[in-house]
């Protein structure tokens, strides 16, 4: 590559797109954000507008490209949301239903029709059965929809995730990468292709799925450009690898609307009760492998709660409040369901020993769930980590200073916080660009564990998930 190509980044997350223009040593030139919105017809319906996403990551992309001026752009990269599927077009790519988002979790009856094999198909992919993930979304949309059961009868469908058919749309080519692939429920893990057994299981035909590529691939040329797409993957693998996360034994957390506790395993996968194996990065020469523990509840419980308490947006400062307050009490979070390592579907949030009416006691324990939750998925890493980590990075939005702190607290480790802004897109970053030395991971601040004394909350805690499991 030439000492001055700039390459392009799209970071398609759930609340908003963000785009990146990056000079050969890594520097932000140009970044723009689109902001989108979530639809909620129904409890526990949660959905997006592919169509509003597709448009937004068009419109940013010439926007980078109006900032190049001129310059050459050597590549392009995106990394999507990934547990959120549609079904489209072949031909068209009109979109046939909206968007499953990866919190929307009305699938989850349909889990329980396959619990007698819920062992095997952890084994072969990596994922818990659940209601999240394509295979049950797949069923729930076919059942309630028999246009769309004709259409794949006739191979006119494509069903995937939101990452596949903004692929498709940009370059006219549908693919699915390896560690997108892993959300579906039908990617067998060690053999990296369509697990049979999977598709017949969910009743998928292979002609209805994208067609399955590494996540560093030449995916084709953006929008008719010569741009070409070369690396497409999760946005939390590209986080890890943003926080210098590429060596085996690697951890990091990230937190944004969901949050997520990554793991490097290194090139062999490793199935961890409780949670999601998956592929990290993979292209024609290596591959590596990670297990993640997701938290569907990020900064998502704090917008849930300024419906639920009547909070202004603008007056929310969950940060500040946590800060300031404290809290005997327990806050379950149930409105898209527990992820990992519990795996339960939606259910109506738990106050446990909280008076609904003390709004920053509510916030404080709704935080304080985030941290547990963190907890206890360190703690069903211990397995394959074999010691505790002597640091715990974090990056992302949702990273506060009261929310590292109470980790710190909980793990008994320091939580260093990451001192540049938007480690996902600079995961992909990295992969466009990987003769580019690459510095430590840099932190703005390091939060210690306090002598606080945490044991009595975190056994109120299990206590408390022990009522709905």
């Amino acid at each position: 590559m030439s000492a001055s190509s700039n390459y392009i980044v799209i970071d398609q997350g759930t609340s908003s797109t963000k785009a990146f223009l990056f000079d050969s040593q890594g520097r932000v030139i140009h970044t723009s954000k689109i902001k989108h919105s979530l639809s909620k017809p129904e409890p526990f319906h949660v959905e997006c507008d592919s169509q509003t996403i597709l448009n937004a990551c068009i419109k940013l992309f010439h926007d980078m490209i109006t900032a190049a001026d001129g310059q050459l752009i050597a590549g392009a990269g995106m990394a999507v949301q990934r547990s959120t599927f549609l079904f489209w077009d072949k031909k068209t790519l009109e979109p046939l239903t909206p968007a499953l988002s990866w919190q929307d979790s009305r699938a989850h009856g349909i889990v329980d029709e396959f619990s007698q094999h819920q062992e095997w198909i952890w084994d072969i992919t990596g994922t818990p059965l659940s209601g999240h993930f394509g295979g049950p979304k797949f069923l729930y949309m076919i059942r309630n929809n028999k246009h769309l059961a004709k259409k794949i009868k006739s191979n006119e469908v494509i069903f995937g995730p939101l990452s596949a058919y903004l692929t498709h749309a940009l370059t006219g080519n549908a693919a699915i990468d390896e560690s997108i692939a892993g959300r579906s429920q039908f990617f067998n893990l060690k053999t990296r292709s369509w697990s049979p057994d999977c598709l017949d299981l969910f009743g998928v035909p292979l002609s209805a799925l994208p067609r399955l590529v590494t996540t560093g691939y030449n995916f084709g040329s953006m929008l008719n450009t010569k741009i070409p797409l070369r690396c497409v993957m999760g946005d939390q693998q590209a986080a890890l690898i943003g926080q210098a996360g590429l060596k085996p034994g690697s951890m990091a957390s990230n937190f944004g609307t969901s949050a997520s506790i990554q793991y490097n395993t290194g090139a062999e996968p490793n199935i961890v009760p409780g949670l999601i194996s998956s592929v990290l990065f993979s292209d024609d020469r290596q591959r590596l492998n990670m297990v993640e523990g997701t938290i569907n509840s990020g900064n998502s419980i704090f917008y849930h709660l300024e419906k639920v308490l009547d909070i202004e947006h603008h007056n929310m400062h969950w940060d500040q409040r946590c800060s300031d307050h404290s809290t005997s009490g327990i806050f379950v979070p149930g409105f898209s369901g527990l992820a990992a390592p519990y795996w339960s579907g939606g259910f109506d949030d738990i106050y446990w020993e909280l008076d609904k009416r003390d709004h920053n006691a509510v916030i404080r324990a709704a935080m304080e769930s985030i941290g547990f939750l963190v907890y206890d998925i360190i703690r069903s890493l211990e397995p394959i980590i074999k010691s505790r980590p002597a640091k715990l990075t974090a990056s992302g939005g949702g990273a506060r200073d009261s929310l590292l702190q109470f980790i710190a607290d909980l793990v008994r480790v320091p939580v260093e916080h990451s001192a540049m802004r938007d480690r996902t897109a600079y995961g992909v970053y990295r992969l466009l660009n990987p003769d580019q030395d690459y510095s430590a991971f840099e932190s703005d601040k390091i939060f210690y564990p306090s002598k606080n004394n945490v044991d009595k909350k975190i056994k109120q805690w299990h206590a408390a998930i022990a009522s709905i499991l």
